[in-house]
């Protein structure tokens, strides 16, 4: 509508004022310095609906605008194995599915599991006789009775062998098997794999009867409770980003909906392609997002007085911005004057602006809407 308007505008202005007005505006002055006007009667001021308005400070914020994607800290992405492999004898999961800390995850059998067992429990015997050996010798000992070397080699082999017992221990309970349940003599074939933690299972690598090795990711489980946001920052940028600095951060496949957050860690090493990554945390972790996610976000650096104007305000034409100021009006009409400005920070419909450094237009009368219409007159005035 915006466009039918100003094609309407211009036909009616210059059909209007090709035979009674002469010309107003120039090509382009003789002077390349020179000031471009542009001249409207009273009646064609009010056809473009011109407002005018002042040039305002505001506190603006150089927003950086970044991209990234959403993670997960690595304490909250497990992925799952079997530390002596083996065939998986059960397993119900699929991708999606929520488990909790302890949850059976699968069931591994493997026949190296018994041989294990049968070792822990066979040391755990010798270990208990040489155990009472060993005060029986050292009592021996004590009183002189029996030989010093004999007390040696019963104390060498009580230690040798309750070191055995204890990396069988541990050996044990990294397979999953508790070692107290084998005082019973109750041995296993399978061990059961539980999760390490709560979240949802992104990856399902196996199925019933298939070989595992300790090398083979059998299940990966992440914890969305925790998310944050990777961000990309490029190396000009980088010196501006603080911690604590809020951020703006609207997902590539939803830029409706915005989240908000803050700049919880900077990484100090710069990228091959030139950016910095940035550890960015959500406000509100109660979020459903997923992992991997490609977002869009804005960083707010320190905030600073500008002069600012509404972005109607401010047109573009060949690659430069302009906007125009009120040079004089009476009862025969208004005259502009078209001034180049440097865009800045855009924030909430406005534009901070800079202005040529011998201009002063703190008092100066601003088109803050009809901009564009002036703009359209003055470039058919040039073609003419």
């Amino acid at each position: 509508m915006k466009n039918i308007f100003l094609i309407s505008f211009t036909i009616i202005l210059f059909s209007c004022t090709k035979s009674a007005e002469k010309k107003v505006v120039s090509a382009e002055p003789a002077n390349a310095t020179a000031p471009i006007m542009v001249d409207l009667s009273p009646a064609q001021f009010k056809m473009a609906d011109i407002q005018l308005g002042k040039i305002t400070t505001q506190n603006m914020s150089a927003n950086i605008k970044v991209t990234g994607m959403v993670d997960v800290p690595p304490q909250n992405l497990i992925s799952v194995s079997a530390p002596l492999g083996g065939f998986v004898k059960y397993t119900s999961l699929l991708q999606g599915t929520h488990v909790h800390k302890g949850d059976i995850l699968a069931v591994i059998e493997n026949q190296e599991f018994i041989q294990l067992q049968q070792d822990y429990i066979d040391n755990k015997n010798k270990l208990a006789y040489l155990s009472l050996e060993f005060k029986r010798q050292q009592e021996l000992n004590a009183e002189n009775i029996s030989a010093a070397k004999v007390f040696q080699q019963t104390t060498t082999d009580y230690k040798n062998i309750k070191n055995i017992v204890n990396a069988l221990e541990e050996k044990l309970k990294l397979v999953g098997i508790d070692p107290a349940t084998l005082e019973e003599g109750k041995i296993n074939s399978s061990v059961k794999i539980k999760a390490a933690i709560s979240g949802y299972v992104t990856t399902v690598n196996v199925n019933i009867g298939k070989y595992v090795t300790p090398n083979d990711i059998m299940f990966e489980i992440v914890d969305t409770k925790h998310l944050h946001a990777e961000l990309s920052v490029f190396e000009k940028d980088i010196m501006a980003v603080q911690i604590g600095q809020k951020v703006k951060i609207r997902l590539s496949n939803n830029p409706q909906t915005e989240y908000t957050g803050h700049i919880h860690l900077i990484n100090h090493k710069i990228n091959q392609d030139r950016t910095v990554r940035v550890h960015a945390h959500f406000n509100d972790e109660n979020i459903t997002l997923i992992p991997s996610m490609f977002l869009d976000a804005e960083i707010e650096t320190n905030e600073e007085n500008a002069k600012v104007l509404p972005n109607e305000a401010i047109v573009n034409a060949e690659g430069k911005n302009y906007i125009f100021i009120l040079n004089q009006n009476d009862e025969k009409g208004y005259q502009f004057t078209r001034v180049e400005v440097q865009k800045g920070v855009t924030e909430n419909e406005f534009t901070a602006i800079t202005v040529p450094q011998d201009l002063d237009i703190s008092n100066a009368k601003i088109v803050t809407k009809g901009a564009f219409s002036l703009l359209s007159k003055l470039m058919n005035a040039e073609e003419e």
